[in-house]
């Protein structure tokens, strides 16, 4: 092969390189019951769906950035760019809660389906959007919420869904962190008898029970945070919804996708015969669907988020490309 043959696609590398990628556009729109709520919009291409998506749960921003990940994370911002590759744009948005200190803001099971809603509408008024459909993408328990709002979109992609009500999967995280830290059976037993209290308590608007000396820091201070009384409402409703029992409902073509190296949420072994759907497990991907190449069994909550962060790539997820590519 010829010296300028060689040359011909390193130029064309090069223009690519340079080319500048277009920045996001910061729109604001009214959420439920009018709030304002403010977003970022991709374009996309000429693929026919242009994506909406829903952060996962706590103080997680419209780029999926969390202050309890260590380091800088923006998960969300790297999805929404390979969607843009996919040929789909977007719409990410701040949660309702985000920068607020106002103990009183309504942070509840309607507020926050009734902003994913909302954002659905104002998507379909985006230029951007012109003449597509529109995919609802929810993540973790932005997933789950999705699963109650998914009826206004045409197409739902929900990655790293809890496939367990959020009760039963607390109790299995729990009780995941505290084998893999081998924790005596007793122990375990005593702090998920806790927990279990806890839950309960939440579920019938009572006191949280005073934990015994005992039982975990880690434990009591994850029990104190589900029964913040801000967002207590919001967790009691939240606790024992059947995400499969919601899932099989859909009206519209739905895909679940997980990291095979998720230690937060993983892909059920056997779904319900009646869901639809399409389950995908990606390979060597966390909870953020970013590479993981670690023993999935060695990974702790701490050490599992070393690879959360912006110097991670994405994991491959060609999997997932496949079903967009398909989806009409």
């Amino acid at each position: 092969m010829s010296r300028v043959a060689l040359m011909i696609p390193l130029a064309i590398a090069q223009v690519l390189a340079q080319t500048p990628i277009p920045p996001d556009r910061a729109i604001a729109f009214p959420g439920f019951n009018a709030f304002p709520l403010k977003g970022s919009v991709k374009p996309g291409a000429a693929h026919p769906y242009f994506a909406v998506m829903v952060a996962g749960s706590g103080p997680t921003d419209r780029d999926w950035s969390n202050p309890l990940i260590p380091g800088s994370s923006h998960g969300g911002r790297d999805i929404a760019a390979w969607l843009q590759g996919q040929g789909i744009g977007s719409l990410r948005y701040d949660k309702r809660f985000i920068g607020s200190k106002d103990p009183k803001l309504d942070i509840s099971l309607d507020a926050q389906v009734g902003d994913i809603k909302a954002a659905l509408k104002a998507a379909r008024a985006l230029p951007e959007a012109k003449g597509k459909k529109l995919l609802l993408l929810g993540h973790s328990e932005g997933a789950l919420l999705s699963l109650l709002a998914a009826g206004d979109a045409d197409a739902a992609l929900l990655l790293a869904m809890p496939g367990l009500s959020m009760g039963k999967l607390i109790v299995a995280q729990v009780k995941g962190q505290l084998d893999s830290a081998g924790a005596p059976a007793d122990v375990t037993a005593l702090n998920l008898t806790y927990l279990e209290s806890v839950l309960e308590a939440i579920r019938k608007n009572q006191d949280l029970p005073k934990a015994a000396p005992e039982v975990a820091p880690g434990i009591v201070g994850l029990a104190h945070g589900l029964g913040r009384p801000e967002s207590r409402g919001f967790v009691r409703d939240l606790l024992d919804l059947d995400p499969w029992g919601a899932a099989q409902r859909l009206p519209i073509p739905c895909a679940m996708a997980w990291g095979d190296r998720d230690i937060q949420t993983w892909k059920p072994e056997v779904a319900p015969t009646d869901f639809k759907g399409v389950l995908i497990q990606v390979p060597e991907a966390n909870h953020l669907f970013k590479r993981e190449t670690r023993d999935k069994a060695g990974l702790s909550a701490l050490s599992a988020m070393t690879t959360y962060g912006d110097g991670t790539p994405l994991a491959d997820l060609t999997p997932v490309a496949v079903w967009l590519k398909a989806l009409k």
